[in-house]
């Protein structure tokens, strides 16, 4: 790994604000270490941002937004090309780390930076298209039409279970529109965020621009409380647990800035009568246990018509035997483990909570032991038979413990997968048409997103990421989400030698 973190720039200490500037005034010594949840092992560390390193950062990224916003478009689209071009360089050591500092499998490491990587190209195009309307006006000689505009310093906050791609879908956007970007990765992935950095640095270096188009701060929860609170930040993207959310949005609607949230999931697939089974258990399984149960697309809860109840749980059963949980990086494995020991207490938790509702175990859960898992952080993926959807059901346990459930009619069904706070990703399997449109339709999923014959597990780059409740509410990624990270402005021109007033107002001098 000593190799892989050297071919990232990343060294053994790292200055915590990563803007390339050297520090001046108070600088921190408090250090940031990271822990790999593979072997347990310290990968690296970094020093966190001081308030004073906190304050030339948003001084650094003020300065170069003057200069970036006024670059037309296309060409801060070229930026963002070359730096695909850089990530599909470096994909296999930036997957790697991903890998090994969050935990998930190899394959998920490289798959997470070719979202990147497809994200880039996204904006590439998206920076030729940030459309604006033109419509009629009712005075004559007059035409309006309305644009968009960059809103300034947009602040980023992610989590550890996505450490690069999440940062990517905002700030590859946010950059084609104009914007500056600071950057809180993950204190549990800091060296990601590092190496991110690192690697788009290089590409704005060669290119003579200014190192404040993207900027990272490091540290805990009162970092990211200076972004939240700070008047020069005009927008907000957090992604994160919906308690996190509820303080972010609070601490930024005070100052009535904007903010983007993408939180909480509890997400649930609907298992019917004319379900494929042979592609319903892949979907239900990679959902359940993919990233050691650690999305916030993961699959939570299966909801199952009872006529096909006794056979889909005897085969998941099956399926569940199959898993192979290890090492992430070798690529024999199915599941990695979970981020840290909070974690794995978290989930004991959760299963004994589940147990006292009167759950009944399935699947049994527990810690793994042994040479293999001296991290302490593998564990075993857990199903869970509820009869109803008690209070631990309805809460997001980041850990690859799933529920199922019988359900007699699809109204049933749409109810018992609605009925969580929660609002992010939903899934029906079904070959009745019916039954897709009815799940679909404004009477069925209250979720962001609803699909069809795949599960609820990940999404691609295209459609706008995101969804209700105490999800947030907020879109990123694809479709028409670059809105979010703009302002509009609505202009009316006057070609004419009058000045005639709106609804036909007189006003004579």
């Amino acid at each position: 790994m000593q190799e892989v973190l050297k071919a990232l720039g990343i060294k053994a200490i790292n200055d915590g604000t990563s803007t390339g500037l050297q520090s001046s005034g108070e600088q921190s010594t408090q250090l940031l270490e990271s822990y790999s949840p593979v072997d347990g092992k310290l990968i690296g560390k970094t020093t966190t941002t001081t308030k004073a390193e906190y304050e030339k950062v948003v001084t650094a990224a003020q300065a170069a937004y003057k200069t970036w916003k006024v670059m037309p478009a296309p060409q801060r689209g070229e930026i963002v090309r070359q730096y695909g071009e850089a990530l599909r360089a470096n994909k296999d050591n930036l997957g790697r780390l991903v890998s090994y500092e969050m935990g998930k499998s190899l394959q998920e490491g490289w798959g997470e930076v070719q979202e990147m990587i497809d994200i880039c190209d996204f904006a590439v195009g998206l920076s030729r298209q940030l459309y604006g309307l033109t419509m009629h006006s009712e005075r004559p000689n007059h035409r309006m039409y309305e644009q968009w505009h960059p809103m300034g310093i947009v602040g980023i906050i992610s989590a550890f279970n996505f450490p690069v791609a999440v940062w990517s879908w905002n700030a590859m956007i946010a950059m084609v529109c104009g914007n500056v970007n600071i950057w809180k990765g993950s204190e549990k992935a800091p060296l990601c965020a590092l190496a991110c950095q690192n690697i788009l640095h290089d590409v704005l270096r060669a290119n003579n621009l200014p190192e404040g188009i993207s900027c990272i701060v490091t540290g805990d929860y009162r970092v990211g409380e200076w972004m939240s609170a700070d008047k020069r930040v005009p927008l907000v993207s957090a992604t994160g647990s919906t308690r996190m959310g509820k303080i972010v949005a609070q601490q930024v609607a005070s100052r009535l800035g904007r903010y983007l949230l993408e939180l909480g999931g509890n997400n649930a697939i609907i298992i019917t009568p004319s379900a494929d089974l042979n592609i319903t258990l892949v979907g239900a399984v990679f959902g359940a246990v993919g990233t050691c149960g650690q999305r916030c697309t993961s699959t939570r809860r299966l909801i199952i018509h009872e006529s096909m109840y006794d056979k889909v749980k005897s085969k998941l059963i099956k399926a569940y035997k199959q898993l192979r949980v290890g090492d992430p990086l070798d690529q024999k494995n199915h599941v990695g483990p979970l981020i840290d020991k909070q974690s794995v207490q978290t989930y004991l938790e959760s299963i004994q909570a589940a147990k006292e509702q009167g759950g009944n175990i399935l699947v049994e859960g527990g810690v793994l032991e042994g040479n293999r898992y001296k991290s302490g952080c593998y564990v075993k993926p857990c199903v869970i038979e509820v009869k109803e959807q008690t209070a631990i059901v309805k809460h997001e346990t980041f850990a690859p413990i799933l529920y199922i459930m019988k359900y007699s009619t699809l109204e049933e069904a749409i109810e018992m997968q609605n009925d969580v706070p929660q609002g992010l990703s939903s899934a029906i399997m079904t070959t009745n048409m019916r039954e897709s449109e009815r799940f679909l339709s404004a009477a069925g999923s209250d979720c962001g997103i609803a699909n069809v014959n795949i599960g609820t597990s990940g999404a691609e780059i295209g459609g706008a990421f995101g969804g209700e409740k105490e999800t947030g509410g907020g879109r990123e990624s694809g479709s028409d989400s670059w809105k979010a990270y703009m302002r509009r402005q609505t202009n009316t021109i006057n070609y004419s030698t009058e000045l005639p007033l709106a609804q036909g107002i007189k006003f004579d001098l």
